[in-house]
């Protein structure tokens, strides 16, 4: 399928596709005229890259994460063994992240309760 059908199956502009391909993530045919190629393989991936993107991952790290997880109707099986360990890693990432957000916020509360007084 060309461009535009899987911008209408994916629900992803072509922009972010090119970027995806740039990381490495996708890898569509190309025609002689430079014309990309999508497979239904190409949907599917591109679904992987949505949910992992979604769970908090960067590109780089999905890369690392696309070939070593499989579906299972809705959700993604690893399937090499450190993943799940290198997983935990960035949940864990994520999770201080929470953390110094959630400081931020009572300090930005503070502030703003004090105007109130």
């Amino acid at each position: 399928m060309h461009m535009k059908e899987m911008v209408r199956r994916t629900g992803v502009h072509e922009r972010l596709l090119r970027y995806y391909e740039q990381q490495g993530l996708l890898a569509p045919q190309r025609l002689p005229s430079g014309y990309r190629v999508f497979s239904e393989a190409d949907v599917e991936t591109v679904r992987r890259i949505r949910c992992l993107l979604a769970a908090g991952l960067t590109t780089t790290l999905i890369a690392q994460v696309l070939p070593c997880v499989r579906a299972d109707d809705d959700r993604l099986v690893p399937t090499c063994p450190d993943l799940v360990a290198q997983l935990e890693r960035e949940r864990e990432r994520i999770t201080l992240t929470i953390r110094e957000l959630q400081t931020s916020r009572t300090m930005l509360d503070t502030v703003i309760g004090a105007a109130s007084r």
